[in-house]
């Protein structure tokens, strides 16, 4: 079953959402539902006390995503 949901967004937001948009070629709401996707997995790791990294493509640079 799927449910409607009324968001509110700074102009600030909105604008990054439909830069994120065109730069994926995704619709908006597709790119709030791997947002979604991505946040839950992120926390579920979070919640477990495992740390998150990003890591450069040239591994020469390596910091902790750091969630708030």
């Amino acid at each position: 079953m799927k449910r409607t949901m009324t968001l509110n967004l700074s102009d600030m937001e909105m604008d990054a959402l439909e830069v994120m948009c065109e730069q994926k070629g995704v619709s908006k709401i597709a790119l709030v539902r791997q947002a979604l996707r991505l946040y839950k997995s992120v926390d579920e790791r979070l919640a477990r006390g495992d740390k998150v990294f990003i890591e450069s493509a040239d591994k020469a640079e390596k910091a902790e995503l750091m969630v708030l």
